[in-house]
Order: C-alpha cells, then structure tokens, then sequence
C-alpha cells in the first residue's frame, strides 16, 4: 500500500512516524529531567554535508508534526524542535536550532517562549509570527 502521494509504501510512514515519536519522548524527557546546559550541544549542526536541503528538512519537520499530533500529550515547540534537529544531524543535513522570547510588552501572552529550526535561514519547524528575541541559535 502506498501514501497518498502513491510515493512510499505505507509501512515507512508508520516507521517514520515512530522514529519522531522516540525522539519526541526522549526530548520531552530531557526537557523535564536534565539541565540545557547538558544536552545543548546534540542541538544544530554547522556545516554538514555541503548545500542545506530544505525539502529533505521540510519532510523530516512533517513527520515530526504528524507524530506530535498522534501523541497523547502536548508536544511543546521545543521538544519538537530537538526531535527534529536530531533527525536532521543524523543525516548530515545543517541546521540551527532558535530558542527565542517575546519582548518585554509582549510576554503576557501564553506563547512568550518558543523555539524553531532553520535550514539555510529558512524557518521548517515551528514559524510563529514574531517579534522574537533569539537568546539561543544552536549550530548554523
């Protein structure tokens, strides 16, 4: 059976699916248990393997979104956007990881935080409107 694209077969959607869910699960855990300051450096990736593949990335970013709404609890920006950095290193593909805050006026909202990934300066995961305020960009 192939995806609704008639590209893949079906199993590896599924299989894809369960690899950003383990990486969700695993960032989530991290995120809650162990200090930033321990697992930073497996964020981004500077460099990687010449030209920065934005649709490679776009569907890595797709299937961790498609995973995040399959879990049965919230899946915040930040957990999505390690689960996703962690795809893209293990391919060699370069990326950033942008962990940014809202300015002063704006942090009453309830989305005063939030983290996204670039690839080749272009948002694939987590483009909210801004203003932001980057206060982390991990790899490049």
């Amino acid at each position: 059976m192939l995806d609704h694209a008639g590209t893949r077969p079906f199993w590896q959607l599924k299989l894809r699916t369960a690899a950003a869910m383990a990486r969700l699960c695993a960032a989530r855990l991290l995120v809650a248990w162990v200090p930033f300051n321990r697992w930073r450096g497996t964020l981004g990736l500077g460099g990687g393997n010449g030209e920065p593949s934005t649709t490679a990335a776009a569907k890595l970013a797709g299937d961790v979104e498609w995973a995040a709404t399959r879990w049965p609890l919230e899946s915040k920006c930040l957990p999505r956007a390690m689960a996703l950095s962690w795809m893209l290193r293990r391919r060699q593909i370069a990326h950033a990881v942008v962990i940014a805050v809202r300015p002063d006026q704006l942090r009453q909202s309830p989305d005063a935080l939030h983290a996204w990934v670039e690839v080749g300066g272009e948002k694939v995961l987590g483009d909210l409107p801004g203003p932001w305020i980057e206060t982390a960009r991990l790899g490049g």
